[in-house]
């Protein structure tokens, strides 16, 4: 019983599960990525570059031979080509990421080094008051 409790315990400490969330959103936000780079991004660059769809660039190897039943051996650079703007992408919105949290932490540091400390509460004024009332008499 003690090994299930331990295993209990280590997983639902707040780190692990602050990881897993962090690990799904990642997996959603790469397939958002993706679809971004494949279907918004690539096509109007392959217009630019004159029509050209980077998923269907290779350099072939080895043509394919029906007769003797081979398939095609080629390198597809262009499905390396689309990764690296996906990466692009993803380093960039990070980078996005980090910078906006930095501002704000460096903003409510600011703003709390700026604000007056509080003053002392309703209570605190009334025992002073009381203190200095004994100190008169």
């Amino acid at each position: 019983m003690g090994l299930m409790k331990e295993f209990r315990d280590f997983a639902m400490r707040g780190n692990v599960l602050d990881l897993a969330v962090g690990i799904i959103i990642g997996a959603a936000f790469g397939k958002i990525v993706n679809a971004m780079v494949n279907d918004v991004l690539m096509p109007p660059i392959g217009l630019a570059m004159g029509r050209v769809d980077f998923r269907d660039k290779k350099f072939i190897i080895q043509a394919a031979d029906e007769t003797a039943n081979k398939a095609e051996v080629a390198i597809k650079y262009g499905s390396m080509v689309n990764t690296i703007i996906e990466f692009a992408i993803v380093a960039f919105c990070v980078f996005m990421i980090v910078k906006v949290f930095n501002e704000a932490k460096r903003r409510m540091e600011k703003a709390k080094e700026a604000a007056p400390p509080p003053g002392p509460s309703t209570q605190e004024k009334l025992l002073a008051e009381i203190r200095d009332l004994l100190k008169t008499r």
